[in-house]
């Protein structure tokens, strides 16, 4: 791998339940299994009387997948969304962000009605070789232009590795 060649740093998985309780706990078992690993319940950062969530109350459920697993789950997302994502949905660092709709969706998942269907936002970020010098604790420094990704660079990414066609 080139030293300028973008890499995954990390694939964030994410359903807002926007309720607690039996149907977040569903949920947390269900992005447990399609992940392969643990869930971090979300608290909800404001009261909202309209939905009745209170500031504090866990709504929501999500994961990180770091490597190989990130590698996995994102070629099970590209498909779900049939390899396509809109240019929009690309930051100016060329990171991205699309949903699935339906769990369902996902190759190898099967329908349960015991559980429901839920959908998830797929957030990935990317990075170069030698982006830790921002991100470490001791002699930080600001990253250069070179260093960081471009929007296209990002673009150009995922349609190589990944073979997702971008409108």
């Amino acid at each position: 791998m080139a030293i300028t060649q973008p890499r995954i740093h990390k694939v964030t998985v994410h359903m807002g339940i926007g309720e607690s309780g039996d149907m977040l706990q569903k949920a947390a078992n269900l992005l447990e299994e399609l992940a392969g690993q643990k869930t971090v319940m979300r608290a909800a950062k404001k009261t909202n009387r309209d939905f009745g969530i209170r500031k504090g109350e866990p709504i929501a459920v999500m994961t990180t997948l770091r490597g190989e697993k990130a590698d996995d789950f994102l070629k099970r997302a590209f498909e779900a969304v049939e390899n396509r994502i809109p240019s929009s949905n690309f930051d100016d660092h060329g990171n991205f962000a699309f949903g699935i709709r339906e769990h369902i969706d996902l190759p190898k998942v099967r329908y349960e009605p015991k559980i429901g269907i839920f959908g998830m936002d797929v957030c990935v970020t990317l990075e170069r070789v030698g982006y830790r010098v921002g991100r470490r604790k001791l002699q930080k420094k600001k990253l250069t232009s070179r260093v960081r990704l471009s929007k296209q660079e990002g673009i150009d990414f995922i349609k190589e590795k990944y073979g997702v066609d971008i409108a």
